[in-house]
């Protein structure tokens, strides 16, 4: 199990991480679910344009192991989807914090439930 968990991100404990910037939030898997789901068949992604609410599915990860739905950490508007996700969803294990980011919104406002890297360190190692 990797501790190479990023301070500057924030998390759920869906395991989705988040990263805010002016108003756009990139949204992720982090590598501690990458490694519990294992080897990564299949990503659906939403729609470009689809409005989600804190908390709504917005897509789902196939591994050989199963397959687990996505939920949104805040609420907004999907503006960019990682396409290379969906011909080559093994980038998600190469690179969860960095190439392998899911989704990116237009927040319509904060994230309310979301840990910090150190509250994150904890809840996955209880």
């Amino acid at each position: 199990m990797s501790n190479n968990i990023p301070e500057n991100l924030k998390y759920t404990k869906d395991h989705e991480w988040v990263l805010e910037s002016k108003g756009t939030v990139t949204v992720g898997v982090t590598a501690y679910a990458v490694e519990q789901l294992g080897d990564i068949v299949h990503i659906e992604l939403p729609e470009i344009g689809a409005e989600l609410d804190e908390g709504d599915p917005f897509g789902t990860i196939e591994s050989t192991k199963t397959v687990s739905d996505l939920y949104m950490p805040v609420g907004g508007e999907v503006i960019e989807i990682n396409d290379g996700l969906e011909s080559s969803p093994e980038s998600l294990q190469e690179s969860s914090y960095g190439d392998g980011w899911i989704v990116k919104i237009k927040s319509n406002k904060a994230a309310s439930n979301l840990m910090t890297a150190t509250e994150y360190q904890s809840f996955i190692s209880e």
